[in-house]
């Protein structure tokens, strides 16, 4: 690991530090969010301003290299015309390409069927206006062309798109509504978590309403007024109601490996070309029910 100390203030250090290793802006900011830099042995963002006596230590970092190529991929589509599509995510499938996962996403099985996708995302995201964990299942919209693209992410950060989600719960809730406004930002404990924090965090404000209660658990259904990282996984630990099996933020016994008891179960939104209100509805897939059932059988 090298180590540089600053002796006077030299500005933003993804700028410093490409000039001092040679290396691109952007693959620093990578490092960076990789731990694989860090400043007083603390993570930093790309945009921290370094100071007189900062200690800078650069760990070793091999860049993978990724693709997007077209995958054949048993895809439920809910909807299709020549502007937008509604996939109903399958449990386990991660929505595009990362280092690492170069493989067998949702957006290599929308290569193989479309060549028609917007690519204001980049390539490694085509046609992705908005995305779910990959064990959470359900509901997604997809943009064929930059145009539509454009309308549903400017609804979605109006906060026009309708997003309901269903989950179980460990606990019983006893208020039969209720709204979680807190802030999220990354975990600096952890930079692959998100957190309730005050520290580099965006507003995140989560609505939702009790269906059923079990002996041990409650069945809600939530709805996204904002959609950060890991938002409803994150405010229902931050509550104390952490969602059943789920493995980075249940802080329970998973009940088996089929995944998290979250689906997104309704989806709505105004339609790019004919201006016309669209709603989608799925059923909870075979893992959500199986596990709801062994508590309804409680």
């Amino acid at each position: 690991m090298q180590e540089y100390r600053i002796e006077e203030e030299t500005g933003r250090i993804d700028t410093c530090l490409a000039n001092l290793l040679g290396y691109s802006r952007s693959k620093i900011a990578k490092m960076l969010k990789d731990n694989a830099i860090l400043v007083n042995d603390t993570p930093v963002k790309a945009s921290y301003q370094l100071k007189k006596g900062d200690i800078i230590k650069v760990g070793e970092y091999v860049e993978e290299e990724m693709s997007a190529e077209p995958e054949k991929m048993e895809l439920d589509i809910v909807y299709e015309d020549d502007d937008v599509m509604v996939i109903n995510k399958a449990n386990g499938i991660v929505v595009h390409p990362a280092v690492g996962n170069n493989h067998g996403t949702l957006v290599n099985g929308l290569l193989y069927h479309s060549n028609k996708l917007s690519d204001i995302n980049g390539e490694f995201r085509p046609g992705i206006v908005h995305r779910i964990d990959a064990y959470t299942t359900g509901l997604l919209m997809v943009a064929k062309n930059n145009e539509a693209h454009e309308i549903l992410a400017r609804e979605l950060s109006e906060k026009k798109t309708t997003r309901k989600y269903w989950a179980l719960v460990w606990g019983i809730i006893r208020h039969d509504t209720g709204t979680i406004d807190a802030p999220i930002g990354r975990d600096l404990n952890d930079r692959k978590k998100m957190c309730v924090t005050s520290i580099n965090s965006k507003p995140a404000v989560t609505h939702f309403k009790v269906l059923e209660r079990y002996k041990n658990a409650t069945l809600i259904e939530l709805k996204l007024e904002t959609g950060r990282t890991h938002q409803i996984r994150v405010h229902m630990n931050y509550i104390g109601y952490p969602v059943v099996n789920d493995p980075v933020y249940g802080n329970r016994k998973l009940i088996d490996d089929t995944g998290q008891c979250l689906h997104a179960k309704t989806l709505g939104f105004i339609h790019p070309k004919t201006n016309e209100y669209m709603e989608f509805d799925s059923e909870l897939p075979e893992c959500f029910i199986n596990i709801l059932n062994k508590f309804k059988e409680e």
